[in-house]
């Protein structure tokens, strides 16, 4: 097992709102103190009217809480000032009031690659209490498991123009297990395909048509179907091989399956190949199939979608939603005439990669490395957890010294391209939260107070 370190700095800027009251001065006098030009610089510690409004006000102030530390008729704020000024200026340590921030590890299981890829431990310390002071930076050490198991299922487009890529898809399950041994020491692969719903106009519901699509008659095809599962995940090269060696564009199902895919709680690998654009919410109506989905499989003992007829296709959101909500992490492989639509689709789907695949699918191995690669470095922080009251989180990344910032103030941070031991500054103001990287369900929960 080998861990792959990554120093993610947390620079935690905690921004609570404050009370109208507490918001406003409470005289002219005090106004004046609080922008006294004598006693502070823009940018460092500035004298404030309260010890809350002190340590609020920026990380290098102190509070000094001594008796009689001011002269008569001074003012409260001159007890706010950098703890240097103050103890020349005879204020007892002990007097200080100065909060540091501090981390308390509460669950640090270490990285494991677990029992054939289940129980694994991806992300470590999992559970840490981070109590912050405003505008101080903390820095939290977590520790990812490169080689982290991997199942990948293979969804196929068998549509007739996609032929030749079956011819090469067949002999696939060894070349990939191969390559994806690579990186990890656990992998295992299914496989499915799809061509689309049996109705007008979608397909040619002429009985001779529905029998035997091909155009001519000495070809062997599949008749229409809408989705088939296959193959459920296995480690099983030939059993790959074999499976998908039965199947035709567009024969009846092979030998009944009664389990359906079998994902692990590891990194999941969806890999859409296709040649044509793909359908959504609404297209349904065009064959008079008004019903929304309803999200579920409805797989029968053949593997077979059995209400395809009956629900439309499922919008986009209702898909991203299926996939985060799984963890599944998908991979469109895609001819370069539908490049540029899938391109889009992937920024509506989050931790979605698009590859351009060769006209016979020659280079679809190279092309899941390349995309397994790059999801596999990238860091996305986000938080899972409803916000309390007056707590607003936002996020800025700063992901090394030769890639720009990808956003400010957004709902999450991202990173690409990571490094080993790479510090990656990651600002986010936020009590207990939860946050995910990208991959399966490696969660890292912080208290924060």
């Amino acid at each position: 097992m080998v861990a792959l370190s990554m120093v993610l700095v947390f620079l935690l800027a905690l921004s609570r709102g404050e009370s109208e009251l507490d918001a406003k001065s409470s005289s002219s006098q005090e106004a004046t103190e609080w922008r006294d030009p004598n006693l502070s610089r823009p940018g460092s510690c500035q004298p404030a009217p309260s010890c809350q409004k002190c340590i609020l006000s920026h990380p290098s102030c102190a509070w000094c809480k001594q008796l009689n530390f001011t002269a008569s008729g001074e003012a409260e704020a001159r007890r706010c000032a950098r703890r240097e000024e103050l103890l020349a200026r005879g204020c007892l340590p002990g007097e200080l009031e100065e909060p540091r921030g501090r981390q308390e590890m509460l669950q640090d299981d270490p990285l494991s690659q677990g029992t054939r890829g289940e129980g694994a431990t991806q992300l470590a310390p999992q559970r840490v209490r981070v109590t912050l002071r405003p505008g101080e930076p903390q820095q939290l050490r977590v520790r990812f498991l490169r080689g982290y198991p991997v199942d990948l299922y293979y969804l196929m487009d068998l549509s007739y123009s996609m032929k030749d890529d079956l011819e090469r898809v067949r002999q696939l399950g060894h070349a990939l297990l191969v390559r994806l041994q690579e990186v990890t020491d656990s992998v295992r692969i299914g496989f499915g395909s799809f061509v689309d719903k049996t109705v007008l106009p979608f397909v040619s519901t002429v009985p001779s048509k529905l029998r035997h699509p091909c155009p001519s008659r000495l070809e062997s095809c599949q008749s229409p179907f809408s989705f088939h599962h296959v193959l459920s995940l296995t480690g099983d090269a030939k059993a790959f091989e074999r499976e998908v060696g039965r199947q035709n564009v567009h024969s009846l199902p092979p030998t009944p399956l009664q389990k359906q895919i079998g994902w692990r709680n590891v990194s999941r690998l969806l890999v859409f190949t296709s040649d044509d654009t793909f359908h959504t919410a609404g297209d349904g109506k065009l064959g008079g199939i008004f019903m929304p989905s309803d999200g579920h499989c409805h797989l029968d003992s053949n593997g077979l979608y059995s209400r395809s007829p009956e629900f439309d296709y499922p919008s986009v959101g209702q898909v991203a939603q299926a996939l985060s909500a799984a963890n599944i992490q998908p991979i469109f492989a895609v001819t370069s005439a539908t490049l540029p639509v899938y391109r889009e689709l992937s920024k509506l789907i989050p931790k979605s990669a698009v590859g351009e695949l060769s006209e016979d699918s020659s280079n679809v191995v190279q092309l899941i490395m390349d995309a397994y690669n790059s999801l596999s470095s990238t860091v996305t922080l986000e938080h899972d957890s409803l916000l309390p009251p007056g707590v607003r989180i936002s996020y800025e990344s700063q992901c090394g010294d030769s890639e720009k910032r990808l956003g400010e103030a957004a709902d999450w941070g991202q990173c690409n391209h990571v490094r080993i031991n790479q510090t990656l500054p990651l600002l986010f103001c936020s009590s207990e939260l939860r946050y995910s990287p990208c991959s399966s369900q490696p969660l890292l929960s912080l208290q924060l107070s």
